[in-house]
């Protein structure tokens, strides 16, 4: 059994004390995001053989049957196929939208013909796979997946009642098979920074409203804020 010397990485959003008390080491006071178990090539674990420290990629790339067993090189190929995040959240995470697998290899390879650096921040792909993820809560925690359904959403809409949203709101009505549904995404993802800036501030003003009555759609107000 090896012991892993596994890297930890520092967006803004994580809490500045949950992974240093889990590792057991006083905190810097910056944020510590998420703690790597794993071989990603962006950031993998490192391991000490014969007094020598190694990635654990190139350690499992050196002989992948006797580290990972026939079984799973035959499946997965000469690689570890999952990689192990603790995440500690101190602020929410940004939105992420996973590709398929075909589009996945796609994109990687596309990106990587291209030559675009994996530091790039417009890079998209950082690897091949569709990165289907499973999340174990070791302490509360609010996680939102997908879309709600487009009446729900109509619904909270109307009690917002933000003007800058009717656009949004004759979208949905218009397209309840979905199709509404990526308007208006469409539509958000794309407005000009004064725009945005605009709406963010109509919404929040209108979700503290919200949250201070205490009725309906209050705890979608308060997600917001």
């Amino acid at each position: 059994m090896d012991r892993l010397d596994n890297p930890v990485h520092r967006d803004a959003w994580g809490s500045t004390t949950a992974i240093p008390r889990l590792l057991g080491i006083d905190p810097d006071g910056g944020p510590c995001s998420e703690l790597w178990m794993g071989a990603h090539p962006a950031a993998p674990s490192r391991v000490e053989r014969a007094g020598v420290t190694h990635s654990l990629a190139e350690v499992i790339r050196a002989d992948p049957e006797t580290e990972l067993g026939a079984a799973v090189t035959g499946a997965y190929g000469p690689r570890l196929p999952f990689l192990l995040k603790v995440l500690a959240a101190a602020r929410p995470l940004s939105l992420q939208a996973h590709p398929s697998r075909s589009q996945a290899a796609a994109g990687f390879a596309d990106e990587e013909r291209r030559g675009v650096a994996p530091d790039d921040p417009g890079r998209n792909y950082s690897d091949a796979d569709h990165k289907p993820e499973m999340l174990c809560a070791l302490t509360e925690f609010h996680a939102l997946c997908g879309f709600r359904a487009v009446a729900e959403t109509i619904d909270l809409l109307e009690t917002l009642t933000v003007p800058d949203l009717d656009p949004d709101l004759q979208a949905l009505r218009s397209g309840p098979d979905g199709s509404g549904v990526r308007r208006v995404l469409d539509r958000l993802l794309h407005l000009p920074d004064i725009e945005r800036t605009s709406l963010v501030q109509a919404v929040s003003n209108r979700c503290a409203e919200l949250v201070a009555a205490d009725g309906a759609h209050a705890r979608e107000a308060q997600t917001v804020l």
